[in-house]
């Protein structure tokens, strides 16, 4: 082969090369842009606006991540109390987030600074929102004990400070969880320069308040639609070619935006509870848990720490911490969180010190027969209200509705600056087979269909709800309490002699242990009801959080 030849096909394979490189380039598509279209994604450029280097959630203050997977919910062992409420069944967890500690004095108490703040119950028109987010201090009486030292100091006290707080109903807990949604991601949109700096404390008030969910819907009526706080950020400095601003508001495709802080499902809390990493290897699971911590008995059996106890908890008639000294377990009451070693997950205080309030509504038995897929019974679906012009309805002052609930104590159902939201109705539920009604808090257990006494003929109709009050599955006192223009209440009692059950739509379980309790209920399949309204001086609460994205974190893989 002459050189002639030998240098064409030389040139020949660096074309071909070169057309090769040409072709990968063409048909890849680099991070800012799109495999669908070719158009480039840029945050920078408005329009739509999506973040092409997101990696991954950001773990929210407070929180641990605690990897999903499937575990055995309920009770294994023996039902020496013949509850028969938490038969085994096999059920399988998304990956979330849970707060590593309960909810301290002090973090409420941030709350309530915040609330107190905003809405100045010295004001007559926000005095109820105040007073109805205070705790209950008075759970701590007894009429046969002395406890107004815990009465008068137990919540606000700096030497209580890192202790869970208590007297909190769940309806309470819930709107917390709300307030820090608000307020963590508030901070996220400062960090990036959406808001003002500090605006979160300089340029709120109540009719200017900080609500993610408008934010995300309606983004110029946040902080009462102030501009100066929304034009504010440094974001607001960038201009395009004719020297409009760009990206003033930040939207979920960017990835800053936290999903909600809410309060864990019974499933989620007892997942995590249970802490079942250190017992799996090599995709074996090699037994099943009686406590969070690894044993079967109460006392640490290492050998630095061994007879300490592992909890706090009620060791027996008038023992509430041992006798003092090295085999106390250091409480009486509560005690600081952190006083005992985490489980796998690294959260803290899973079993005694206070039991916790989960989101579930509580019925006897779990439905895995319907679901098997992050169980949740207490779904209630609701959209947001639209204006007339197609805006969404931010609500004002004026707005505000408040709820007498059964313990008289008055709450706001919402706050001025948040969306208002209704229930759904036929333009989302019409053909669909997922679901078909707003309110799922009784579905296949409860309602009138799931009874014994359900008949389905259609002249048979009135008669059936002739027998509704004393043939319901869950025929619970239907109490009614209201307040006049005055303020004085007004009670109604349910005088029926024919009520079966305290068990309703409006009773909540929770789970774990307290330091009243005995070590029978530190088991995490335990689980008890107690009315949404109403709070005790052993039931806290800690937050949990969706995780969006990749099952595991870091990017982790499975071999």
């Amino acid at each position: 082969m002459n050189m002639n030849k030998v240098s064409n096909l030389k040139i020949i394979a660096v074309l071909l090369m070169a057309l090769a490189v040409t072709s990968c380039k063409r048909n890849s598509s680099s991070s800012n842009s799109s495999r669908a279209t070719g158009w480039n994604i840029n945050i920078k450029e408005g329009g739509f606006q999506y973040n092409p280097n997101f990696k991954e959630q950001q773990t929210a203050p407070g929180l641990v991540f605690i990897e999903g997977g499937t575990f055995t919910m309920g009770r294994v062992q023996d039902d020496p109390m013949h509850d028969w409420n938490n038969n085994p069944n096999q059920q399988h967890i998304q990956s979330f987030y849970m707060d590593e500690t309960e909810v301290t004095n002090l973090m409420y108490t941030e709350y309530l600074d915040y609330m107190k703040r905003v809405y100045p119950p010295e004001d007559p028109t926000y005095k109820n929102i105040y007073h109805g987010a205070l705790p209950d201090t008075l759970v701590w009486r007894n009429r046969l004990g002395y406890a107004e030292m815990m009465t008068q100091n137990y919540l606000r006290h700096p030497g209580y400070a890192e202790y869970p707080v208590v007297g909190v109903s769940w309806i309470q807990a819930v709107e917390f969880a709300k307030w820090r949604t608000d307020r963590v991601n508030e901070l996220f949109l400062e960090q990036a320069g959406f808001i003002k700096r500090d605006a979160k404390i300089t340029d709120v008030s109540a009719e200017s308040n900080f609500s993610t969910d408008t934010y995300i819907n309606s983004p110029s009526s946040t902080y009462g639609g102030n501009t100066e706080v929304l034009e504010g950020g440094k974001r607001r400095s960038q201009t395009d070619a004719d020297g409009n601003p760009i990206n003033t508001y930040a939207k979920i495709e960017s990835g800053i935006i936290s999903p909600d802080y809410r309060l864990p499902t019974e499933a989620e809390w007892e997942y995590a509870a249970l802490g079942m990493s250190e017992l799996r290897s090599y995709n074996v699971y090699r037994g099943r848990k009686k406590y969070p911590w690894d044993g079967q008995y109460t006392r640490s059996g290492k050998r630095k720490t061994r007879g300490d106890q592992l909890a706090n908890f009620k060791q027996g008639k008038g023992d509430y911490g041992g006798i003092a000294g090295w085999s106390d377990d250091g409480a009486d009451i509560t005690a600081k969180v952190k006083s005992y070693e985490p489980n796998a997950y690294g959260l803290y205080d899973m079993a005694g010190n206070v039991a916790e309030w989960v989101a579930d509504v509580y019925r006897p038995i779990v439905d895995d027969e319907f679901n098997d897929f992050n169980y949740y019974r207490g779904n209630v679906y609701t959209k947001n209200a639209i204006n007339e012009d197609g805006t969404v309805k931010v609500l004002t002052i004026d707005d505000i509705v408040y709820d007498t609930l059964s313990n008289g104590k008055i709450v706001a159902r919402n706050l001025p600056g948040e969306v208002a939201k209704i229930p759904v109705d036929e333009e989302e539920t019409y053909l669909r087979t997922n679901f078909d009604n707003s309110d799922n808090r009784n579905f296949r257990d409860g309602d009138r269909k799931s009874s014994r006494y359900y008949r389905d003929s259609f002249d048979e109709v009135a008669d059936a709800k002739k027998e509704d009050e004393t043939q319901q599955m869950y025929n619970s006192p239907q109490h009614s309490v209201d307040r006049d223009s005055l303020g004085n209440l007004i009670r109604e009692y349910d005088q029926s002699s024919s009520r079966t059950s305290l068990i309703n739509d409006n009773v909540r379980v929770y789970k774990g242990g307290s330091w009243k309790d005995r070590a029978y209920y530190l088991d995490p399949a335990q689980r008890r009801y107690f009315p949404e309204d109403m709070a005790t001086d052993y039931i806290g609460f800690r937050c949990a959080m969706s995780r969006v994205g990749s099952k595991t974190q870091n990017g982790k893989k499975r071999n």
